[in-house]
């Protein structure tokens, strides 16, 4: 931008100020029981790539993790959320996805997020929710093994490998593929993107 000064023959540059571009808001799914390393390691990897994460679940409040004494906040309800509000969803295992597909709101909400055709991303039980949700019928993923009759009932084809990608559902075995499982969901993310697109404005939490 040039700005013409009252002196003759002066002209300043001066920079222009725009507002910054809105960053990608990814949804993780919890409730009690969740695995503490399948929701911290891509919260934080995921962070750090600039995203923002809302922890979402059945209700607010503090949930522990079933194999530590790791705790996490929930801090919106999947029923106060829409899914016009997140770029991406995260699945971690656990116990908690045993109890996630138990509830209505959050199997629909699952349901509706896939049908959006943005990221999701399941690890270990986490794809169980899926399950539940009907969308993994023609789908290649994969998932702790102990749940593979589970993920082939559904439709799916069930591999045993680290990574599986089909479409934009991504899909991990267990912690030790923690590492390339977080790298897939922020590439996706940074693939599917649009921040010139508006988002959904959650309100306040309590309005």
């Amino acid at each position: 931008m040039l700005l013409l000064t009252g002196c003759p023959g002066t002209v300043e540059e001066i920079a222009e100020v725009t507002e910054p571009l809105p960053r990608p808001n990814v949804a993780v799914l919890v409730a009690e029981g969740f695995h503490d390393g399948e929701a911290y390691m891509p919260i934080g990897y995921l962070t750090n790539q600039g995203m923002d994460i809302t922890v979402i679940g059945p209700e607010t409040g503090v949930v522990k993790a079933y194999n530590s004494d790791f705790t996490i906040g929930i801090e919106r309800a999947v029923a106060d959320v829409s899914v016009d509000q997140f770029d991406a969803l995260v699945l971690p295992g656990g116990t908690a996805p045993s109890v996630l597909r138990e509830i209505p709101e959050v199997v629909e909400f699952a349901r509706e997020f896939f049908e959006t055709g943005r990221p999701v991303a399941a690890i270990c039980h986490g794809p169980q929710v899926l399950v539940t949700a009907g969308v993994l019928d023609g789908l290649t993923c994969t998932a702790v093994g102990g749940i593979q009759d589970e993920i082939e009932g559904a439709g799916a084809t069930y591999v045993d490998e680290a990574l599986v990608i089909d479409g934009h559902l991504i899909t991990s075995r267990t912690p030790p593929d923690l590492a390339v499982f977080s790298q897939a969901i922020a590439e996706a993310i940074n693939e599917s993107f649009d921040p010139t697109v508006p988002r959904a404005i959650p309100p306040y939490p309590g309005m």
